[in-house]
């Protein structure tokens, strides 16, 4: 009886284990299947909606979540997370997408204009921008918790729905406040019907476009600085024709620039949204233009600094990089209000030693040139972002990097005894060298993020720096803790010099260059920098003080003439 109680209450233990054990096992594995099958469906829907957007005649982009109170156009539903057009600003939840990708037209590109001669407005009804007033009766638009008032997407014009029976001239839009920068719809309808394509036809059409009309296009780099691209994408498509903004990632400068083309000759004005690398990036394809014969063509340049140095952008005024301080339109405010100048561009010929079948290395440079600490400190960030690119991703982790390998350098000392393998000459002349680390050949006023490199501190005087006098300023620096002492206006870097054409040979080694933020590695060989060609550039002033008002005013009738140059900004005492 014993053993037969003993098997029983054995037999009773291992079903309890079997029992634990099953339910356990189904406990984990059946989250995992779930999770699984979520997970499939979810990437199933991420395609089929991928696929379905790039059919879509709209911009559409999906959320989670909107940022401000939304409600569907075509349900009238407040939603959460669903799609928004970023040109047109239509929005909707999943169920009624496509609804509203067959019933809600969005910004039509290229399109006839009325018998009368006037374009139309666009409305859309809902989600009207924060803080925009009604044009009849000046009140808050977008206040009721619910889809109402209007919006034209083409003049940004908003009107309450019982305001819009008393809209004068509710027929015609006259594209609004920049109207200046917008490519019509009926202008490229027109260019389109065109029998014979020559600059003087779009001449004659650009005269229904208003006096003083300057096309903008907007080249934006999705990758630069902060990933703002991206968002500043959608801005600029719903305050201009979508025709005018291109992504960089999908298309390349110089096929974008070929829009140009169709507008009439010195007109068109093009907005580099990205770091300096991109801006050189759409000069070389202005130069490209220029081989083509395409002089007549070739548009002005202004930059929306979304890079990491941004010194291009800082010398002509445009600031040390954007982070959305200002709304995109006080940014077209600034570019309406924008002057020409001519910026020189510089060619760089690296020519290896020993290698003499092989063609030289010719680059182009818009900012500067340099071999050592600053140059081995590029090299290292670049390699780090090549095999990581998205730990780099922020303006100020970017920032961070560059002081940790300025930090080590400190401590190696990489590049010492520069002065033993390199030999300089300016204008054909021998410059002998103190015991430096580094040489630095710029173009323009900025270095190293923000520092005024030439003028140091501004306590020995100097030649002045102009961006189109033809002139490189070369400079020398002990190191890396140099580098540093000049940022932050503790020591002058070494001026070597300013010059027409630069020289340097090295001897011996292979050495860490840079030619506007792009370095490599390079062994003994022979570079020269010669003038290119210039590029026309547009330059921000300064906000004028009441006094500087004052000042100008008194000295209007003194201003230069169209083919002089203002000078960029920078300290005025410094080199007095």
């Amino acid at each position: 009886m014993y053993k037969e109680g003993d098997e029983v209450q054995d037999d009773c233990g291992s079903r309890e284990e079997w029992t634990l054990l099953f339910w356990t096992s189904l406990a984990v594995i059946v989250p995992v299947i779930i999770t699984l099958w979520c997970s499939a469906q979810r990437s199933k829907r991420k395609t089929h909606m991928k696929d379905f957007f790039r059919k879509s005649k709209h911009g559409w982009h999906y959320t989670d979540l909107f940022n401000k109170p939304t409600y569907c156009c075509v349900c009238s539903q407040h939603i959460l997370q669903g799609a928004f057009c970023d040109c047109c600003s239509v929005c909707a939840d999943e169920q009624c997408l496509r609804r509203a990708d067959r019933s809600l037209p969005c910004k039509e590109i290229m399109a006839p204009c009325s018998p009368d001669g006037a374009m139309e407005h666009r409305w859309v009804r809902g989600n009207v921008p924060l803080a925009s007033y009604c044009a009849v009766c000046k009140q808050q638009c977008g206040t009721q918790p619910k889809l109402c008032d209007f919006r034209c997407v083409w003049c940004q014009t908003t009107v309450h729905d019982d305001c819009m029976d008393s809209l004068e001239d509710a027929d015609q839009c006259d594209l609004g406040e920049f109207h200046s920068l917008i490519i019509p719809p009926h202008y490229l309808y027109r260019v389109n019907k065109l029998r014979r394509r020559h600059p003087d036809e779009y001449s004659k059409l650009a005269s229904s476009c208003g006096s003083g009309w300057t096309p903008m296009l907007v080249l934006a780099n999705t990758r630069s600085g902060n990933n703002m691209g991206e968002a500043l994408l959608g801005e600029f498509r719903t305050l201009l024709n979508p025709v005018q903004v291109f992504d960089l990632s999908e298309l390349s400068p110089s096929k974008a620039l070929q829009l140009c083309t169709l507008l009439p000759p010195g007109s068109v004005r093009v907005v580099v949204c990205g770091g300096d690398g991109t801006v050189g990036w759409v000069l070389d394809a202005i130069d490209t233009m220029k081989l083509k014969g395409q002089d007549q063509f070739i548009p002005r340049v202004t930059i929306l600094p979304l890079g990491t140095g941004n010194d291009l952008s800082n010398t002509l005024g445009w600031g040390a990089g954007y982070a959305g301080e200002i709304p995109v339109e006080q940014v077209l405010r600034n570019i309406l209000d924008a002057e020409v100048v001519k910026m020189d561009r510089w060619k760089v010929q690296v020519a290896s030693k020993g290698l003499y079948f092989r063609k030289p290395k010719v680059l182009s440079m818009n900012n500067y040139f340099s071999v050592g600490p600053d140059a081995l400190m590029a090299l290292n960030f670049h390699t780090h972002r090549e095999k990581t690119p998205s730990f780099f991703s922020s303006r100020i982790i970017n920032k961070a990097v560059y002081f940790l390998y300025g930090t080590k350098d400190c401590l190696v000392q990489e590049c010492k005894d520069l002065d033993k393998r390199i030999e300089l000459e300016l204008d054909g002349e021998r410059v002998a060298l103190p015991s430096l680390e580094g040489i630095i050949v710029c173009n323009i006023g900025y270095w190293g993020g923000g520092c005024r490199l030439w003028e140091g501190m501004g306590d020995e005087p100097c030649p002045p720096t102009r961006l189109d006098d033809g002139l490189l300023e070369v400079v020398g620096v002990f190191g890396s803790f140099h580098c540093a002492q000049i940022q932050v206006k503790l020591a002058n870097p070494v001026r070597l010099g300013q010059a027409h054409t630069v020289r340097l040979v090295l001897k011996s080694s292979k050495m860490p260059m840079q030619v506007d933020g792009e370095p490599w590695a390079q062994g003994p060989c022979t570079i020269t920098i010669t003038h290119k060609t210039q590029a026309l550039m547009l330059y921000h002033s300064t906000e004028q003080t009441d006094d500087d008002d004052d000042e100008s005013s008194a000295s209007e009738t003194e201003s230069p003439t169209p083919h002089d140059s203002p000078r960029p900004p920078g300290p005025a005492s410094a080199c007095a």
